[in-house]
C-alpha cells in the first residue's frame, strides 16, 4: 500500500526512503527539548491515523489481509452495497393511500397515474413523487370566522359588506362546501396553488355578483334560496373554467342584515311593510267575501226579472189567445157571446161583495127582498165544526 510506513523505516510519503527525519511530523515541529525541559506539544501523525484506518477496513472486508485480497474482495463488497442500496431505494417507493385519500403518482414531475386506496407502489424520489389530496367535504366561511373547537365567531366586514342593486348595504355571512373532484384531482394538485383561498374569493366574487343584481327587499325576505342557487352555479362554472378539480356541493347563508349602524331602522320599516302587507290582506279577504255576495244578489235579481219577464209575457200572450177565441166566439153568434160575457162580469164583480136585492115590484115595502146569505152560513158551520 502506498500509505503503509511499516516497511524499511521509510519516511512516507514526505521523505526519501532510508532517509529517516529527525521529526517525522511532515508539516514540522518545534525543538523537542532544551530550556530547562517542556518543549511545545507536537501536532498529531496524519500517517499514523491512516494506517490505523486501513487496519479497521481490513477486518471488516471478508479475506482483507494483504493488498491483492483487498484488491480482488474490495470490488465484490461495493458491488453488494450498491446492491443493497439499491433495494433499500426501492422499497422505499411503497407508500399507502387513505380511505378518504386518492393517489396521484409523477415521474420526473409528470403526471402518470391515479392509485385507489391501499398499498401501492411509485418510484422512488427523486425520479417519483406522491400526491395525496382529501376526497372529503371541506368548509369555506366568507364573512366570518370560526374560533377553535367552534367557540367563537369573528365577524370579517371586508368580506360580508356587500351592495344590492338599487344601493343599499348588507350584511352577508355565507358557509361554503366543497370537495375535490374525484374524477379529476390531477387538476386540483396542478393547476392551484391555494385552494382555499381561491374557492373564498370565486365565492366573494359570485355572492356580490348575486346580491347586486336585487334590490335589498327580496334578499331580506325571501330570496335566498333563489341567490344560493345562483351562487352555487356560477361558482362551478368559474372553476370549471380555472380547471380547478373542485366540486360545489352547497352554499349556506348564514346571516343577511343591513349594517349595524341602521339596523333598527330597517327594523322599523320591516314592521311597517308588514302592518301595510297585514292590511291589504285583510282588505282582500273583506273583498273576497263580498263581492261574490253582491255578485249573487245581482245574479238572484237578475234572475227574478226574467221570471217576471217570461210570466207576464206568457200571461198577455193567454189574454191575447183568449180574445181572439171570445172574438171568434162572438163573430158566429154575437147575441149569446154578448150575453155571456155580461153575466160572466157580473159574476165577478159581485162574487166577494155584500148583495141587498131591490125589487121595485108593487106591493113590497120599499123594495127591499131579504136575501139568505147561504155562504156566509156554510163557512161559519165548517169552522165550527173544525173546532170541536
Amino acid at each position: 500500500m502506498p500509505w503503509n510506513s511499516n516497511n524499511g523505516g521509510g519516511g512516507g510519503p514526505w521523505q526519501p526512503k532510508g532517509q529517516g527525519p529527525k521529526n517525522p511530523n511532515p508539516w514540522g515541529g518545534g525543538p523537542s527539548g532544551g530550556g530547562g525541559g517542556g518543549g511545545g506539544r507536537e501536532p498529531p501523525d496524519l500517517e499514523e491515523i491512516l494506517r490505523r484506518s486501513q487496519e479497521k477496513l481490513r477486518r471488516v472486508i471478508p479475506g482483507g489481509g494483504g493488498e491483492g485480497g483487498f484488491g480482488r474482495l474490495g470490488g465484490l463488497g461495493i458491488g453488494i452495497l450498491a446492491v443493497l442500496g439499491i433495494i433499500g431505494w426501492g422499497l422505499t417507493g411503497f407508500y399507502t393511500v387513505r380511505p378518504n385519500e386518492i393517489g396521484i403518482e409523477r415521474v420526473f414531475g409528470q403526471f402518470t397515474s391515479l392509485t385507489a386506496p391501499g398499498l401501492n407502489w411509485n418510484w422512488p424520489y427523486p425520479v417519483g413523487r406522491i400526491d395525496k389530496p382529501t376526497i372529503g367535504v371541506q368548509t369555506v366561511e366568507i364573512g366570518l370566522r370560526m374560533g377553535p373547537g367552534g367557540r367563537g365567531v369573528r365577524d370579517v366586514r371586508e368580506e360580508s359588506l356587500m351592495l344590492t342593486g338599487d344601493e343599499n348595504i348588507v350584511d352577508v355571512d355565507f358557509t361554503v362546501l366543497w370537495l375535490v373532484d374525484a374524477r379529476r384531482p390531477q387538476d386540483f394538485v396542478f393547476n392551484l396553488r391555494n385552494p382555499e383561498g381561491t374557492v373564498r374569493a370565486v365565492a366573494e366574487s359570485a355572492m356580490r355578483d348575486a346580491i347586486g343584481r336585487r334590490d335589498i327587499q327580496p334578499v331580506l325576505t325571501g330570496a335566498r334560496l333563489e341567490i344560493e342557487r345562483q351562487v352555487q352555479e356560477l361558482m362551478q362554472r368559474t372553476l370549471n373554467a380555472y380547471g380547478a378539480g373542485i366540486i360545489i356541493q352547497q352554499v349556506q347563508m348564514l346571516k343577511v342584515d343591513p349594517p349595524n349602524e341602521v339596523i333598527d331602522a330597517f327594523r322599523d320599516v320591516q314592521a311597517a311593510r308588514a302592518d301595510q302587507e297585514r292590511a291589504q290582506n285583510e282588505a282582500q279577504a273583506y273583498a273576497n267575501r263580498v263581492i261574490p255576495e253582491a255578485r249573487g244578489e245581482a245574479s238572484r235579481i237578475t234572475q227574478r226579472a226574467e221570471a217576471e219577464r217570461e210570466r207576464m209575457i206568457a200571461d198577455a200572450r193567454g189574454e191575447a189567445s183568449r180574445f181572439n177565441a171570445i172574438l171568434d166566439e162572438y163573430q158566429k153568434a154575437p147575441d149569446v157571446t154578448r150575453q155571456r160575457l155580461y153575466l160572466e162580469a157580473i159574476e165577478r164583480i159581485f162574487g166577494g161583495m155584500e148583495k141587498v136585492l131591490i125589487d121595485p115590484g108593487e106591493g113590497r115595502q120599499n123594495g127591499v127582498v131579504p136575501l139568505l146569505p147561504l155562504n156566509d152560513l156554510m163557512r161559519s158551520r165548517v169552522q165550527d165544526q173544525g173546532k170541536r
